[in-house]
């Protein structure tokens, strides 16, 4: 098997691989040995390759971390309506008692404490947050 050949299965199993992982990480690594097989079509020695392929796949990387798109967001899990589906319900309060109310949601009694700037009035409240068997809302 020729060199380049060799580097073009490299890159495709990376790529593969990526199917599953999902951090675009793998890419930079496959366009690392595209690279290398574009110097191996030009007939210079597997040293080269390689390196070509090292500084590729590294470049790219840094490249990535400095994007967008390498960059992780941290969602507390509390506060993540894809985690927990309950965050931008509606909820109707009566009455509060010091910061604190007790309300019926899907067919429940939940405690509810008001978010950090929210006025203490009786009426419709959005969940901002849950904290175990406490709804934290807001307007």
């Amino acid at each position: 098997m020729t060199d380049w050949i060799m580097w073009l299965a490299v890159a495709g199993a990376l790529v593969a691989l990526e199917l599953f992982v999902g951090t675009f990480y793998l890419l930079m690594v496959a366009l690392g040995a595209l690279a290398a097989a574009l110097v191996a079509l030009l007939r210079i020695d597997m040293p080269v390759q390689m390196l070509a392929a090292a500084i590729v796949g590294v470049v790219a990387t840094l490249l990535l971390r400095r994007s967008r798109f390498g960059k992780r967001t941290k969602l507390d899990a509390m506060r993540d309506p894809n985690v927990n589906l309950d965050i931008g319900q509606a909820v109707q309060v009566a009455h509060w008692d010091h910061g604190a109310a007790r309300v019926m949601y899907r067919g429940a009694q939940w405690d509810v404490e008001l978010a950090p700037g929210a006025a203490a009035q009786a009426g419709r409240f959005i969940i901002r947050e849950v904290r175990g068997s406490t709804l934290i809302v807001g307007h």
